[in-house]
This record gives structure tokens, C-alpha cells and sequence, in this order.
């Protein structure tokens, strides 16, 4: 059950950016890696337009051994814009009750990085991935949800943004996305992990069990991009002893996923998610190999007037 006695969704928005993965795929610190002869990361263009979208603080998720690099990177460009928070994902920010095995070094999982932003997040906010380009629109209908005045009781009013699959693959390679399954009046009931999605012969498709799978190029899916209000880190606080409780004979490989913990609370009847749709083309450096594809993007929308050269030269933000 929720403990949260903030009723109000609050009319300022905070936009959670998970920042604390290295890309193994992509071979390095991806996040920030510039995709634009100004030197700005694809980090920046989600702050960008968060900003505009009404978003007034950020938070950065990241390891702690990244603060000076994060710092002296995006975070000296838009501190000026906005204000800024960092927060660390620690291996050991776990209940008191856990033994971490010696020989643990990865991560807990996305559903633990929220959770180590419990102490410096008040307001409604928003969570996306600090290596994938959401687009306007996404930002836009974010700030919308999470700044509109509405009762935060139990079902609580979180959100979801999804993408036509369609515009969510790459063409080097697959990729996982939750396809995700809907009520007749818009709200998520599950978001299933497909794996291994790539476009064959004109035909979207998942590999399973040795078949490949035909899916809708119309379907919704799930790119880790989330509304929620204050209540959700009250929960998530109990989810995340209940993961470790649950899961105390197996912690050498065990991790907690954000869509999890949501999925949990859905089940129970405790939240209802509106699937907020857009039309939006995502891009993402899942390979090393599609960077030239989201720096040519970039480079289109600036010429199309989207997006300035400089993001945050005087003037701009």
C-alpha cells in the first residue's frame, strides 16, 4: 500500500534522465558521446525540450564516479537554464536487511535508479533514458499529464509515452521493446518484453524459441519513458524490499526493472497508467553503428528550423 500524504499533483515537473548504464553494445559511455559538430550529446536535445515543454529541474541518475565528467559536460551548459540535481546509483543504497554478495558489481536495475532518487525528488516527474531522442512531442504531452491538476489516490495517475514500433527499430541489429497492451479507453494493462526485434523482408518481427514472430508495425512500445506523481517512490520504496526479501538466495544476478515495479502496481489495482501515443520517430545509438544515422537526423531537423545550431548559446534553452 501507498504511505503518501501529498493529494495534489504538484504544477512543477522534474525530469528524471538515467544516466548510470555503460552501453556494452556501443563500447563505452555513450551518454555522452556528441552527435553534433557543437559538441551536444543527444542528452542535450532531451532537456532541450523539456525545458520547453515547462520541465523546471533535472535530475541526472549516474554513477558517482561520473559527476566531474557529467559536470563539466552537459551539466555547465544547462545549469544556467535550469536547475539541477545529481543523484548516484549506489551498489549499496539497499535495505538495511541485505547482504550484497562480494562479487556483485552490476547494477540493480532501472526500478533501483529511481529509487535511489527517492530524497531529492518532490514533485510529479517524468523518466527517460539518457541515450535515446524522444522528440518534442513526447516532452510536450509529459509536462501536459504530470502539471495537470488531478487527486493523486490510489488508483494513482501515472503516464506512459509509446512509439510506433515502426519507429523505434535500427538497422543494425535487433532490439527489445515492450509491446505494450491497452484497455479500450487508454490505459496500459501490460507491456510485454519481446527481444530480439528487427525488420525482415519488410516484415516486423521478434526471434523466440528458435521462430520468428510476426508484430504489428502499428503496435505501442515502450521506450522507459514514464509520468509518475510522488506516490510512486512511496511504493516504490516497499516494492524494492519486497524485491530484495524476495530474492535474497539469488542476489549475485538479480535486478529489479522499472516496468516491473509499474506492472506490479497495475495488477494490484493501485495505479492506472494512460498511454499517452505519439507519432514521434525515436533515435537511439543501441550500436555503435547507427550514430551516423541520429548525427544526419540531428543535423536535418536543425536545418529545418527545429532546433538551433547551439542549444544553449545566449538566447537559447
Amino acid at each position: 500500500m501507498f504511505h503518501d500524504d501529498r493529494m495534489k499533483v504538484c504544477d512543477k515537473v522534474t525530469l528524471l534522465i538515467l544516466a548510470a548504464g555503460m552501453g556494452s553494445r556501443y563500447g563505452g559511455l555513450k551518454q555522452l558521446d556528441p552527435i553534433h559538430s557543437s559538441g551536444s550529446f543527444i542528452i542535450d536535445y532531451s532537456i532541450y525540450d523539456a525545458i520547453k515543454a515547462g520541465f523546471d529541474h533535472v535530475v541526472f541518475l549516474i554513477r558517482e564516479e561520473h559527476l566531474e565528467l557529467f559536470r563539466e559536460t552537459v551539466g555547465k551548459r544547462i545549469e544556467p537554464h535550469v536547475r539541477v540535481t545529481y543523484a548516484f546509483q549506489k551498489m549499496d543504497d539497499v535495505p538495511a536487511f541485505v547482504t550484497i554478495p562480494a562479487d556483485r558489481q552490476k547494477p540493480w536495475g532501472t526500478a533501483h535508479a529511481v529509487y535511489c532518487c527517492r530524497e531529492v525528488i518532490d514533485d510529479a516527474f517524468a523518466v527517460i533514458n539518457s541515450d535515446d531522442f524522444y522528440g518534442r512531442d513526447t516532452f510536450k504531452k509529459l509536462a501536459e499529464f504530470l502539471s495537470a491538476d488531478k487527486d493523486d489516490k490510489p488508483p494513482h495517475p501515472f503516464c506512459m509515452v509509446g512509439f510506433r514500433l515502426k519507429n523505434t527499430l535500427t538497422e543494425n541489429g535487433s532490439v527489445s521493446r515492450g509491446i505494450c497492451e491497452t484497455t479500450a479507453d487508454g490505459y496500459l494493462t501490460k507491456a510485454v518484453e519481446r527481444t530480439k526485434i528487427q525488420e525482415n523482408d519488410g516484415i516486423i518481427q521478434y526471434f523466440e524459441d528458435g521462430v520468428w514472430h510476426d508484430l504489428d508495425r502499428e503496435s505501442i512500445a515502450s521506450m522507459n519513458c514514464w509520468g509518475f506523481t510522488p506516490a510512486f517512490l512511496s511504493a516504490l520504496e516497499e516494492q524494492v524490499e519486497a524485491f530484495f526479501a524476495a530474492n535474497a538466495s539469488k542476489l549475485e544476478k538479480a535486478e529489479y526493472y522499472l516496468p516491473f515495479a509499474v506492472q506490479e502496481l497495475i495488477e494490484r489495482k493501485e495505479a492506472e497508467v494512460t498511454v499517452l501515443s505519439t507519432d514521434a520517430k525515436w533515435h537511439g545509438v543501441t550500436y555503435l553503428d547507427d550514430k551516423p544515422a541520429v548525427m544526419s537526423a540531428i543535423a536535418d531537423m536543425i536545418e529545418k528550423g527545429e532546433y538551433p545550431e547551439n542549444l544553449w548559446s545566449e538566447g537559447e534553452g
